[in-house]
């Protein structure tokens, strides 16, 4: 399938505004509200573009790693599934480099990571090796990415209509009761779920699941994103970048990299290098331009290691097919955390 400028319109929207009302969005389209409704569907239903919810966790204690898998050739295909289904692995992606394998791991804590998914890759067959580099500061994620088809009038607009789930997640606040948290699962699944949708499959009035779910989203404990199949994005290259930058010049170089429109993620990390960048690319001559881009802007920046993505069969906690549609499969953890690229 191919998206045209009227569908990146749309999903532009909802990347500032995910829960915005067909009707306010027809105000800044200039689009009838039931063709905006009509165009989503179709949209969702292809697999071409999807909205979801993640819980934050603590951002002093969770634990964000990124790890690569070397595994027997004739089983990659079957160690792909197996870490795909462990729901802290919330993106798989193989890579055109000396790993096989690139995973990203969101758990809670550090021992979370240590006591309850080290132990899963090991008993996967096929698995050879892994190496794990920590993030120590996320600076940008993928909830941040724009397609950037919109005018600056209209994302002003959209600004506007934006609910306080648009805005960035607190970094903590008060618990709440488990009555609201078991909104959640509907959010992972569908960024827009309405409370009468909730309300039926959980036998509750409709009432008291809107107020629910206004206190859920006004507590500001979730991400959420609008994604889009890559493929027909105008942007099918994934490329990552494993640098090193000097210590304190970290916070800079995230500011300055946040200038790159098609930024996905920016994170200082443990291991060989301390410095992670992930964007989304035109093409794969894009890299070479990119790369330049990154040193003239970046000073003391070195570029260790570039990686290209040749396919990703989980986008944040999304299954995928292999022309990067969503499968309408969500497999994340119980208690989920903020995801990044």
């Amino acid at each position: 399938m191919e998206l045209g400028e009227e569908d990146l319109s749309l999903i532009n929207v909802l990347q500032i505004a995910p829960r915005i009302s067909w009707s306010d969005a027809a105000e800044v389209l200039g689009v009838h509200a039931t063709t905006l409704a009509a165009r989503w569907e179709r949209l969702r239903s292809a697999g071409a573009a999807w909205t979801t919810a993640h819980l934050i966790g603590d951002p002093k204690q969770m634990c964000l790693a990124l790890v690569d898998i070397d595994c027997e050739m004739r089983l990659r295909g079957d160690v792909t599934a197996a870490l795909a289904a462990i729901p802290e692995v919330v993106t798989v992606e193989e890579a055109a480099s000396n790993r096989d394998l690139i995973l990203t791991v969101i758990t809670p804590t550090l021992a979370a990571f240590t006591e309850s998914v080290v132990p899963q890759f090991k008993e996967i067959k096929g698995l050879q090796k892994y190496r794990t580099s920590l993030c120590t500061r996320l600076h940008t994620g993928g909830y941040a990415w724009r397609l950037n088809v919109l005018d600056r009038a209209q994302q002003a607009a959209l600004q506007a209509y934006a609910g306080t789930e648009a805005g960035a997640p607190a970094t903590g606040g008060r618990e709440l009761p488990q009555s609201h948290l078991d909104l959640i699962p509907f959010l992972s699944h569908d960024g827009r779920a309405t409370a009468a949708d909730m309300a039926r499959a959980l036998g509750r009035s409709p009432a008291t699941v809107q107020r629910q779910l206004n206190r859920l989203l006004a507590s500001r404990m979730l991400s959420f994103r609008c994604e889009v199949a890559q493929k027909f994005s105008g942007y099918p290259i994934t490329c990552q970048w494993f640098a090193n930058v000097p210590p304190g010049q970290h916070e800079a170089a995230a500011a300055e990299l946040r200038g790159f429109r098609n930024l996905r993620l920016s994170a200082s990390t443990t291991g060989r290098t301390n410095f992670v960048i992930v964007m989304w690319l035109h093409s794969l001559s894009d890299v070479l331009s990119a790369e330049l881009a990154l040193q003239q802007r970046i000073p003391g920046i070195d570029l260790v290691e570039s990686v290209v993505v040749l396919s990703s069969a989980k986008r944040v906690g999304w299954m995928l097919n292999p022309d990067t549609t969503a499968s309408g499969a969500v497999v994340v953890p119980t208690a989920e955390l903020s995801p990044t690229a």
